[in-house]
Order: C-alpha cells, then structure tokens, then sequence
C-alpha cells in the first residue's frame, strides 16, 4: 500500500501517483537476480545434484530393460535338421527350440533380477586392529523371472523343453552338462539425448552356464479375471560378466546437456524507455501506466498494433 496516493480523471483516463513503500523495483537492470542463469545458483547442492543426473542423461528405469536367450550349442544345431543324436533317441525336434522361439520369450519376459557377487574375506592380524582380507569370491548361481503366458503357454513349454534336454523322464537318466547349459544377457535400456531414440543398451551382463533350474507351479482362480498367466522360472548359472567394464573398450556414458540460457530484460516502450529509466521508481510507474493505457484508448493504437510512437511497424 503506498504512503501517499492521488489521482484525476481526465477524459476516459483515470491517472493516478503514490509514493510506495516497496523498494523492490528502484533498481531494476541492477538486480543480481536476473543476470544469473535459469535454475537458480548453479553452485547450489540442489543444483550440484541436478547437473550430475543431467550428466548421466537421467536414471534408469526398472521398466526398461530385456533379456536374450542364447540355447544350448547342441540345441541350436539341432533346430530344423533332419536327423540328430536327440532325434534317434525320440527328443523330438520342434519350434520351441527356435532362435525365433528364443526372442519371443525374451520379449515376454515381465520381471527379472539382475546376478550378485560377494566378496570373501577372513580376519588377518598381525600387530594392532586385525584386517577383513579377502581371499576369494562367490557368486550366487541363482536369480529369479517371470515371463508372460500366451494361451498356448508356449513359454512355459519353452522351458520345460529345455529341461527334457537335462535328464529322460522315461529313464531317469541325465544328460551331459554341455548339453543344456546356454548363456543368457540381461540388458538396462535407456534413451541417448544425441541419438534421439528410446531402446540402446546402456548396461549389459552376460551369464555362462545358464539352465532352468525350477519351473514354479500355475495358480488359477475365479477371482482372477483381470490377470494373465505368469510363468515363473529360476535359473542356475555358473558365473557374469559385465559386457561393457569386462569386454568392450572405451565405454562412456551420455552427452552432457548445454548450457541454460539466461534471462536478460526486454524494452518494452520504444523510444520512451531512456526517459522512463531516468526518472524516480514511483514516477517511473506511473509514466508506463499511462503509456499502456494511452496505447489501449487511442485509436492510432488500433491501426498501427498498440504503437503509438514511431517506429510503428
């Protein structure tokens, strides 16, 4: 509220002046705030935080990911041949034992958990505080994923057909181990700001020695109308690799994003805009009032686009 306030009409212009108590807008192009960069102060741990997330081009997304299923040697061999060792011995060869067969699964996959390693060590002491040294690693040989049903279920028969190439179910006899042991991958997606696309590995494992190892049983209920079949499967693997830090050269992450821009301010009234910088903050106020409101009412203003001072165009 200002201190002091009067004001006339004159025509069908209402004018009025005050003296204000604010102080915010006596010094307007001085203002420290709007020579620094859009975002605040860059040197702020919020804003510290921001850019490292911007330099990584964002977080990874649980929802974005796949898995590939590379089959046994032996398996893949076989697939459409006419005869093989596994066919004389009536393993029948069929199109669960595809490559084709191998994507559609990896597509369908809905949950999947990525491999873990431990580090093992033992106390060592020799003369004050004993030491954790390891002295070897583990690793888990197990995870875990779900994958979707089609009506078919051919995703479960995927993996009990892997199982059938482990052991006979007629003569309980198992199979050799290079046998039914293949490779799988698990891969983070995520979008490169430089590639403008949304599907590039951005993390990658490969795990050895890989086969289903349990097929969890289906439940099926009335009260469950509105789900659909997940097939759950464990699998056994010997030990991974990460395919960027362990096999491929030279590996970076992501663009940085470029510089913000910077708010600068604009001039608003032409030829008036000197005077009206000169003159008092409370007068200053006035002065652009009455221009917008001459600029409004008079009827040059409406053929030259609220100019009323050259340059009109």
């Amino acid at each position: 509220m200002a201190i002091l306030r009067g004001g006339r009409r004159i025509g069908n212009m209402d004018i009025r002046i005050g003296l204000p108590r604010d102080k915010s807008m006596n010094n307007i192009p001085g203002d420290r705030r709007l020579k620094q960069k859009v975002g605040g102060n860059p040197e702020s741990t919020i804003n510290r935080f921001i850019a490292q997330i911007n330099q990584g081009e964002g977080m990874a997304r649980p929802t974005r990911f796949l898995c590939v299923f590379y089959l046994p040697k032996i398996l893949s061999e076989m697939s459409f041949t006419s005869k093989s060792a596994y066919t004389e011995k009536n393993e029948i060869n069929n199109d669960l034992e595809s490559p084709e067969m191998a994507r559609n699964v990896g597509m369908m996959c809905h949950t999947i958990t990525m491999p873990s390693r431990n580090v093992n060590s033992k106390e060592h002491k020799i003369y004050g505080p004993a030491r954790e040294m390891p002295h070897g690693y583990t690793v888990l040989q197990e995870i875990g994923g779900t994958f979707y049903g089609d009506k078919f279920l051919r995703q479960r028969l995927f993996f009990e057909n892997w199982q059938k190439k482990i052991f006979n179910i007629n003569t309980h006899n198992m199979h050799y181990y290079e046998d039914y042991a293949g490779t799988m991958d698990i891969y983070q997606l995520g979008q490169f700001a430089s590639e403008n696309d949304r599907d590039r590995v951005t993390y990658g494992v490969r795990l050895y020695e890989v086969y289903p190892d349990t097929l969890n049983s289906l439940s099926y209920g009335y009260d469950k109308t509105n789900e659909v079949m997940n097939v759950g499967v464990k699998f056994k693997y010997r030990t991974w690799q990460n395919l960027l830090a362990d096999q491929v050269d030279g590996a970076t992450i992501g663009d940085s994003f470029g510089e913000l821009p910077t708010i600068k301010a604009s001039k608003d009234f032409g030829l008036f805009s000197g005077i009206l910088n000169r003159l008092p903050p409370e007068i200053r106020r006035v002065g652009r009032d009455v221009l917008q409101t001459v600029k409004r009412n008079l009827p040059i203003g409406k053929t030259t686009g609220g100019r009323v001072f050259p340059p009109f165009l």
